[in-house]
């Protein structure tokens, strides 16, 4: 069965750096990989084509409308044949962001783009944004039902992850199949940060999947418009990421996160940060 997997966090934590990484190294795992960025910036998969932004899927159909052609249009092959793909969002100040990444994925579903590629495994890159319910949708009508949550160890970083983590446990507990795999810890150089990040993960009970060092190959590639696994083949960050995709790739566990209270976040980082 083809593999869904959704990545979430808040904007600006690497997201889409992560995610775009990640679907080099699993490419080169022997599968056919489908990027979707689901955040209106639509900068997703740029990394993945030289640093292009493709055409998006809600921009394409408001002016066209949607039929089988879409296909052609907003649909393309990145590097190392990593299928790549869009959402867009409204216009600004106009509709919903998240109700339109629902949309999108719809299109993709109905007009069978994963069967038409033969698709092993699709990453669908989420802004963490649980405060709009919509954002929440890839994984509430079970697109994918597993996810990935990135942090870091500073205090917004931590909170959003454990706000993504009610969220997830609210879709579970309605009888939703929606389980985390995983938390990856794209670090920012905080004073203690492993300690940090392992302790919360331990407290809302969801393991740490893989730690992803800070690195200039990760700034240099995208200057470039590059994974830094393709810019940079050789280094010891292409190899982080290509250990995270072989984690991803042989990942079993799944479970249900336990929330903790805000308070409890601060307590854990005053813990290794006085």
């Amino acid at each position: 069965m083809r593999r869904q997997i959704a990545i979430y966090g808040k904007g600006g934590i690497g997201k889409s750096t992560t995610s775009a990484n990640l679907s080099a190294a699993l490419s080169h795992e022997g599968l056919c990989v489908f990027q979707v960025g689901c955040d209106p910036k639509h900068d997703s998969t740029s990394m993945l084509n030289d640093g292009r932004l493709l055409p998006t899927i809600l921009d394409y159909t408001r002016m066209n409308g949607a039929g089988e052609e879409f296909i052609e249009e907003v649909v393309f092959r990145g590097f190392n044949g990593v299928i790549c793909a869009e959402a867009g969002g409204p216009e600004p100040g106009v509709g919903c962001a998240g109700r339109g990444v629902m949309v999108a994925l719809q299109l993709l579903s109905d007009y069978g783009v994963y069967e038409r590629y033969g698709v092993d495994l699709a990453i669908y890159d989420v802004l963490g944004d649980v405060v709009c319910g919509g954002f929440v949708q890839p994984i509430r009508k079970g697109y994918a039902e597993e996810t990935y949550l990135i942090c870091s160890g500073e205090l917004l970083a931590l909170y959003s992850v454990n706000n993504l983590a009610k969220g997830i446990k609210t879709i579970s507990d309605e009888g939703g199949h929606v389980k985390v795999g995983g938390i990856i810890n794209n670090m920012r150089g905080v004073q203690n940060e492993k300690e940090i990040v392992s302790e919360f993960s331990e407290a809302i009970g969801v393991p740490i999947i893989g730690f992803i060092p800070r690195s200039d190959y990760v700034q240099k590639a995208e200057l470039h418009g590059k994974t830094v696994v393709e810019a940079y083949p050789d280094s010891d960050q292409a190899e982080v990421y290509r250990t995270l995709a072989r984690r991803v790739l042989g990942n079993k566990e799944r479970v249900v996160p336990d929330p903790i209270e805000l308070e409890d976040i601060i307590d854990i980082i005053r813990k290794y940060q006085g």
